[in-house]
């Protein structure tokens, strides 16, 4: 009997080479082991480290006190999530057990995902309206005022619902001559969205109509699912035609009624919103047709008063007429006289300007320059070769002076320069050199190489 790790086996067993499994054996009969026994299983637990890359995929941990797994939800499932998974949120799904073999780690795949405790269609609700009124489709500044008193009202509804009838019913009681439009869509149910988005578009497109009722009746939140998609409020959003929202009953909200122009709580106060009451209108026209005939007719005598005082006043036109003939005939005279007296004025000083400019021309003092300049430059020219005869003179003074003391000179004229071998000291005084000692003789063609014979100083011999 061996043991190893606290393992026993004999011999007999050893000898009987037991079956070794591969990494990937061992993986596979796990996966199958627990896709067998855990086939589909509902799950709830904490959304954590959530991860949508480019692919679409949802990736995610779902854990609760005490444990984790790993969780994964294709694309082709969560697309028909109504709402978008967080961390941190609490959910509940359906899923099957598997094991992602790369790594050995075991896994559920989920099928079906929905909030914990809050229903998926009001999380997803929510979402929505914080998103969209993040990005302003909420805001009042584009919210658009509804027409006094529209010319054409096009409403979005079923055909066959009650809803048509009661808005019908209320606009032909408070204004029957107002054309009325009617859009058949669907308002719960797959497509109703793209329904309702295709007829706001044809009522946008067609551009006749000065107001958009769009109505259904109550129901639950899952009713409105049409009118609390992303694609209705953004067709709301880009209508350039006015909107009334009028969706279910007071209390109930949806999506549509935050980006239209105005929420109506019910879709018969739609009705009553979009039309004033006819009778009213023709009430206060009458009311207002007595008060301007009134202030016209109490005008129209002020002005005949008036026009009667004036006319007590006014005196014989023609006689106003030949004053002013007169007048005028007075002022052109004088105004004649005063532009020839200016004339006149000007033209005296326009001569004396003249004379006063032909004193100072340019040209005369031009020519006055011209003539002390060239003087100028005559009498420089004459002290410069004063100036150069002068300079000429010293210079060849000097030059014969400089020449005179030259040494070349004093030796052309036979004299000679000795000096000292090697020290080439120039010799002065016959003490400064011995009898025998070589000097150097310079002449003026050259030098000679002579001794010291004899010396004299001041008459005396050999000192």
């Amino acid at each position: 009997m061996n043991s190893y790790s606290g393992i026993q086996y004999s011999e007999q067993s050893y000898a009987d080479k037991p079956h070794i499994y591969t990494i990937s054996e061992l993986t596979d009969k796990v996966k199958v082991l627990l896709e067998d026994n855990f086939s589909f299983i509902w799950i709830c637990g904490e959304i954590s480290n959530l991860r949508i890359p480019a692919s679409g995929h949802f990736y995610f941990t779902l854990k609760d006190e005490k444990a984790q797994i790993n969780a994964v939800m294709f694309r082709g499932q969560n697309r028909n999530l109504k709402f978008m998974p967080e961390d941190g949120m609490s959910v509940k799904g359906i899923g099957r057990v598997s094991v992602y073999e790369p790594r050995g780690a075991y896994q559920i795949i989920l099928e079906y995902l929905e909030p914990k405790g809050t229903g998926a269609i009001q999380l997803a609700f929510e979402q929505l309206k914080e998103r969209l009124s993040a990005e302003g489709l909420f805001d009042e500044k584009y919210k658009t005022p509804l027409p006094f008193l529209p010319c054409k009202i096009s409403i979005i509804t079923s055909p066959t619902g009650a809803v048509i009838h009661d808005i019908l019913k209320i606009v032909n009681r408070r204004f029957p001559s107002i054309p009325i439009e009617i859009i058949p869509a669907k308002v719960q149910g797959d497509g109703s969205d793209k329904e309702i988005v295709s007829g706001l578009e044809t009522i946008n497109v067609r551009s006749d109509s000065d107001v958009v009722i769009l109505a259904r009746g109550g129901g639950s939140l899952e009713d409105f699912h049409a009118f609390n998609s992303e694609e209705v409020a953004r067709a709301i959003f880009a209508s350039k035609i006015p909107v009334i929202s009028a969706v279910g009953h007071e209390t109930d909200f949806s999506i549509a009624d935050f980006v239209a122009d105005l929420r109506a709580p019910t879709p018969s106060a739609a009705a009553e919103l979009a039309v004033p009451l006819k009778r009213d209108l023709i009430k206060k026209t009458a009311e207002l047709t007595t008060n301007i005939t009134i202030r016209f007719s109490r005008y129209i005598e002020h002005l005949q008063t008036r026009l009667q005082e004036i006319s007590h006043r006014l005196a014989d036109p023609n006689k106003r007429i030949a004053d002013l003939r007169l007048r005028t005939d007075d002022l052109l005279s004088r105004l004649i006289r005063t532009l020839k007296a200016n004339i006149i004025q000007q033209q005296v000083r326009f001569e004396w300007r003249f004379d006063k400019l032909s004193l100072h021309n340019p040209l005369i003092y031009t020519k006055k320059a011209n003539d002390k300049l060239y003087q100028i430059n005559n009498n420089l020219l004459t002290y410069i070769r004063i100036c150069l005869t002068r300079e000429q003179f010293l210079l060849r003074e000097l030059d014969a002076r400089l020449t005179a003391l030259s040494p070349d000179a004093i030796l052309d004229r036979g004299y000679s320069i000795i000096r000292t071998i090697p020290d080439a000291v120039i010799v002065r005084n016959p003490q400064q050199v011995e009898i025998g000692q070589d000097l150097e003789v310079m002449v003026a063609k050259g030098s000679l190489i002579c001794s010291v014979k004899r010396k004299q100083y001041y008459g005396k011999t050999d000192i």
